[in-house]
């Protein structure tokens, strides 16, 4: 079974088939199944997700200690979505297991009021697309207390849960098991807090031993400082809107919103609604389904470049690159090597459906033919493949696209041409399921750009690091070329000597041009948690010298 993903910062056709995250800290979305290829209505979750227990759940005491605001962190997180939560979910096993013998002081901060994993595509019957043997544990220590089995079994359902014979829980489960999880660890978290940057504490000569993390309170909007030797980033996706789209625009939403905001567009259900959602991904086919259940007498168009739906490819030989192993075998290779490879495998996540969907989908384009007739202008739910959009005007009573065919080939929405007939399409809504962009620790690390070591610049931008021009502090130096990239251990690299050891910056859900598609899935949270532990407080982890 393909692990879900979450981003696509490349805006393929629309988010991967495993889905993606987009909020500060709902990071490694995974992406859902609609079972049988039909969804009903829009559900929503149950129970409390601020951090402290549901009235169903039973909590344990875990063994992160709150710490002193006003102290430096050995480690402050920044996001806590399934990234950050494993970080959590390791730093207890490694005490519990004795591996790791003190706490450190651990503070993460969320933008959230509180948890949620993408709760715009808790759609009914979508299922998970990976097994729950990858939850936040098991394939790191299948007896911690934070598997998805113990979950079960806290809950008094394993038994029930057995007898579905299956490896693929609900999507609305699987988040209810999220935030079990993250109610253990309340009191190390700080909700409603927005980090705007990351700024090396200036102290004597010698390397940076110490970070400034400034935050703002969304709803106060006070700004608060912490200082920490680690920071570590895992802030999502966000959300990524074409061009041709107008952005602003009341009428347009991006599919991360879907499921929390079209009750509150959409409020009849049975007025005859007029939708177009744009991609050709997973989500993009589950919201094209799923309009027609809430709105029997909508009208929806799926517009895409890509001339049909794509199945996605699940074969146990290419789903191996979601392996833990794989990021072994991948990081040393060349950075052509990994982008060829990355973009062979592309099918197993970007611009793909579920074949069950796509099988459920094409049965309903059947009947309409056979109950309507040939001309696809007339019937009420059109997939409208091979096509751009060329431009989107407001309209009296709601917005105007003009769409044309697109080459074969052509992957960007933002190109304007002509390739034959043109087509007018008056909507009351666009919901755009373009992916996802992962570049929110660039501005975040700004103040720190100093730091990175000096580059030549690329004649274009790469997949697997980032070049940022650093003003040179006077009004006639040349800006200088840094590179920002990280090692297998997933820590950035400073210049030589710039950062003291035992301190320094770890991005996670954004390496996947050194590390491979599953960096910004949950297949390997489990595995790559451990290891960031392990580099920063385990035994052979550099100590910093006071």
């Amino acid at each position: 079974m393909a692990p879900h993903s979450t981003v696509d910062g490349h805006l393929s056709n629309g988010v991967g088939v495993h889905g993606d995250t987009y909020a500060n800290g709902v990071n490694g979305v995974n992406g859902t199944n609609i079972a049988n290829g039909i969804s009903n209505g829009i559900s929503t979750s149950n129970g409390t997700h601020n951090g402290t227990p549901g009235t169903r759940h039973k909590r344990t005491p875990h063994l992160l200690k709150p710490s002193d605001p006003e102290s430096v962190h050995d480690l402050l997180c920044i996001g806590f979505g399934p990234a950050s939560l494993a970080i959590a979910v390791a730093l207890h096993d490694s005490l519990e297991a004795g591996t790791l013998k003190e706490a450190p002081r651990v503070l993460f901060l969320e933008r959230q009021a509180q948890f949620h994993w993408h709760a715009g595509m808790l759609l009914p019957g979508a299922k998970m697309q990976i097994s729950f043997i990858k939850d936040l544990a098991s394939l790191r220590d299948p007896r911690s207390r934070f598997t998805f089995l113990n979950y079960l079994h806290e809950e008094d359902r394993l038994i029930d849960f057995i007898n579905l014979s299956t490896f693929l829980p609900a999507r609305t489960e699987y988040e209810d098991y999220l935030r079990w999880c993250a109610s253990h660890f309340g009191d190390v978290v700080k909700y409603q807090t927005e980090v705007v940057s990351i700024a090396p504490v200036k102290g004597s000569d010698g390397p940076l031993k110490t970070f400034e993390v400034t935050s703002r309170n969304t709803k106060t909007g006070q700004l608060t400082t912490h200082l920490a030797r680690n920071v570590l980033v895992a802030v999502g996706g966000q959300p990524s809107i074409p061009k041709c789209l107008p952005a602003g625009s009341p009428r347009v939403i991006h599919s991360s919103q879907y499921a929390n905001t079209i009750p509150k567009l959409l409020t009849d259900n049975r007025a005859p609604y007029r939708v177009a959602v744009v991609g050709a991904g997973q989500s993009a086919a589950e919201i094209f389904n799923n309009i027609q259940t809430l709105y029997p007498n909508s009208r929806t168009s799926l517009i895409m470049r890509s001339e049909f739906l794509k199945p996605s490819d699940d074969s146990p030989f290419v789903n191996s690159i979601f392996n833990p192993a794989f990021i072994d075998s991948l990081y040393p290779r060349s950075a052509k090597y990994r982008r060829n490879l990355i973009s062979e495998a592309k099918t197993t996540n970007y611009g793909v459906v579920r074949l069950e969907l796509i099988e459920h989908l094409f049965e309903k384009m059947y009947d309409q033919r056979r109950e309507i007739g040939p001309d696809e202008k007339q019937w009420p739910h059109r997939i409208m493949g091979g096509r751009r959009i060329m431009s989107v005007n407001e309209v009296s009573d709601g917005l105007q696209i003009k769409v044309c065919l697109a080459p074969p080939g052509d992957d960007d929405f933002d190109v304007t041409g002509y390739e034959g007939e043109e087509e007018l399409l008056d909507v009351d809504l666009i919901i755009a399921a373009t992916g996802y962009q992962r570049s929110a620790h660039l501005d975040m690390l700004r103040d720190a750009w100093h730091l990175l070591p000096e580059s030549q610049p690329e004649s274009k931008p790469m997949d697997d690091k980032w070049h940022v021009k650093v003003d040179g502090g006077s009004n006639d130096s040349v800006p200088s070329t840094r590179v920002l990239e990280v090692g297998r251990d997933y820590g950035v690299r400073f210049s030589q000597g710039a950062v003291a050891p035992g301190s320094g910056v770890w991005l996670q859900g954004c390496n996947e041009g050194t590390h491979g598609l599953s960096d910004t899935l949950l297949s390997v949270l489990a595995t790559r948690s451990g290891e960031i532990v392990e580099s920063i407080f385990g035994t052979g982890a550099p100590q910093q010298q006071n």
